[in-house]
């Protein structure tokens, strides 16, 4: 006995059953006036095609029977009403059906967006971009074609068969009983495939989600697969992925369509059993010969529509598996709580602390263990260290990408998990090690930093980050393309397009990433320049790793093993002779065993 608080698995929360009336009830009933429409024109399709069959035995009759030219003539007319009428209305449905698909799937894929702005960075982490492409795609349509499928066989193919079986009905009722006699061991062959076809059309989205993987990574890591090589390497992932879903194709393909054999040989003993039947009525019991005609048009006229509608279930089942990857992205709590309802964040000096705060990204880790730090209002603050001692925590902490599991970190007093992550946010802007530019324009890439920026101000800020110049060397000025992730640019001109977004944000926080360590000497003085417009009269962090970077910061602190070991100044930290000391003495080291290879290598 089933226990109504028992909570439902997967796979009962997205059964057959349970899904084709959430679609019905959430998105067919939001269009069911457009629906009516198209059913009352699918309606008159199938009456056309029913009154069509039964005036065929009245043509045969006036023809042969009573040799009644005008009488043929008048249901040659009509014959022809009938079906522009039906051409019409066939018009008028498909294209009535198409709009409400394209709404609906246009609103799914709304809806999967928005909820995927909505997740935390920690549902990303786990799973690959794909992933979600192939169910914003696939699951969007699939939401259409289970509801269109539903509206088609009800509206044209059960109409159309309930039409023709009235008509044959009429003409003959003994032999439409026997002409569908065929239809229960139909059903009972296709019920015992649709459990098979659901596993594998299931398969099937997973190795086309694994396809479209392949290709976006080798697609994007293009430079990497060129460096090392992996040409064959890749084409043989991808191959074996495209042969994996082709196999699982070739089983769709074989499952679908097993039934065909016995329904077509069934669908062919009925008509003989009809022909025969019929033609010994007419033969030896006198009937009219459009009596039998008639029938017999309505019985095959008839066949196509029962057949699709014996087929309904496999392609239901098939396409639910696209509701499904839909509906379990919807469906799944929101790992980014909203918090719209707190209060906003309200700056004065913009003075950020860290108060013995706790954190790690797993249970059984632990990555900042009692982190404290004080970033004072209109000063440089670092952040220096070895990797993995914390120093990416701590902005990802500050920007509320993830919860501390102990501490406080406040901004002003405020404690920043008691205001809107949005009012948060906004006050803060990040220029980090690794660049990203959106497809578009410099310009539309400089105003993500301030929707809605006029043309001075967008000026004013690629001025301020030293970029001006650069960009204006350009046939196309502001309005050149950066490519797919600004790989038009060069590391240094992406950099400093990233300061001026920050900049134009004309945020009272900064948080510095790394933003030089990829640059050469050059561009690293024009960014670093940059950089410092940027950050005067704003609290700004900044993590290290090159210590000659940040030598001029109003306040350094060595970060290690998720704690804060050593704080103050350059020259401070050096004569303490701590951890400090010891990083920059390590780094002179390095950079004098690189400075003769570099003499050799420019041949000086």
């Amino acid at each position: 006995m089933n226990d109504p608080n028992r909570p439902q698995t997967d796979n009962e929360r997205y059964r057959a059953t349970v899904l084709i009336p959430r679609l019905l009830t959430e998105q067919g009933m939001a269009h069911w006036r457009r629906y009516a429409v198209a059913f009352v024109l699918m309606a008159i399709s199938a009456g056309c095609t029913a009154f069509s069959a039964y005036l065929i035995g009245d043509v045969i009759n006036q023809a042969y029977v009573h040799r009644n030219l005008p009488g043929i003539i008048l249901l040659g007319g009509i014959t022809a009403a009938l079906f522009s009428v039906k051409g019409l209305a066939t018009y008028g449905h498909n294209v009535v059906l198409s709009q409400i698909g394209n709404r609906i799937v246009a609103n799914n894929q709304r809806a999967v967006f928005a909820k995927l702005l909505n997740e935390g960075i920690a549902f990303f982490s786990n799973r690959h971009s794909t992933e979600f492409i192939a169910r914003l795609t696939a699951g969007a349509a699939a939401a259409t074609q289970v509801i269109n499928l539903l509206v088609v066989s009800v509206g044209r193919d059960l109409l159309s068969l309930i039409g023709l079986v009235i008509v044959m009905v009429v003409q003959d009722p003994l032999m439409s009983f026997f002409s569908f006699v065929v239809a229960p061991p139909a059903f009972f062959v296709l019920r015992k495939l649709v459990r098979r076809i659901y596993a594998i059309a299931r398969s099937q989205f997973d190795g086309s989600a694994r396809i479209i993987e392949t290709l976006q990574e080798t697609l994007q890591g293009i430079r990497i697969v060129k460096a090392f090589t992996l040409e064959d390497k890749m084409r043989e992932r991808f191959d074996a992925n495209v042969a994996s879903v082709e196999r699982d194709a070739n089983k769709m393909a074989r499952v679908s369509h097993r039934a065909s054999p016995l329904m077509e040989s069934l669908g062919g003993c009925a008509i003989a059993i009809a022909i025969t039947y019929g033609g010994y009525r007419v033969i030896e019991t006198g009937a009219t010969p459009g009596q039998f005609f008639s029938f017999i048009t309505a019985f095959l006229l008839a066949y196509e529509p029962a057949k699709r509608l014996a087929r309904l279930n496999m392609e239901l089942n098939s396409a639910l598996v696209g509701v499904r990857v839909l509906f379990e992205v919807l469906d799944s709590p929101p790992t980014e709580r909203p918090d719209s309802d707190r209060p906003d964040l309200k700056v004065k000096s913009a003075r950020l602390t860290f108060d013995d705060v706790h954190f790690g990204y797993h249970a059984e880790e632990s990555v900042l263990r009692g982190m404290s730090f004080t970033a004072e209002p209109g000063l440089l603050t670092a952040l220096v260290g070895p990797s993995g001692g914390g120093k990416s925590t701590v902005f990802n902490l500050i920007l509320h990408f993830y919860e501390a599991r102990g501490g406080r970190i406040a901004i002003d007093g405020q404690d920043i998990t008691a205001v809107s992550r949005r009012s948060l946010r906004q006050h803060i802007a990040y220029v980090g090690q690794d660049v990203f530019l959106f497809r578009g324009t410099i310009r539309e890439n400089i105003a993500f930093g301030k929707p809605g920026a006029t043309e001075d101000e967008i000026i004013a800020a690629a001025k301020g980050a030293y970029a001006h110049d650069f960009i204006t060397t350009f046939p196309r000025g502001y309005d050149t393309p950066v490519g797919e992730h600004g790989l038009q640019l060069s590391g240094g001109q992406r950099q400093r397009v990233a300061i001026a977004r920050a900049l134009i944000k004309n945020a009272p926080i900064i948080l510095l990433d790394e933003a030089t360590a990829a640059l050469d000497s050059e561009s690293e003085l024009q960014v670093r320049e940059a950089m410092e417009h940027l950050c005067q009269g704003r609290t700004t962090l900044a993590i290290a790793h090159r210590l000659h970077t940040v030598s001029h910061a109003d306040r350094i602190y060595v970060v290690e093993d998720g704690k804060a070991l050593e704080s103050g100044r350059h020259d401070e930290l050096l004569r303490q002779d701590g951890r400090y000391a010891a990083f920059y003495r390590l780094q002179l080291k390095e950079q004098e065993r690189t400075q003769p290879a570099a003499a050799i290598a420019t041949g000086n």
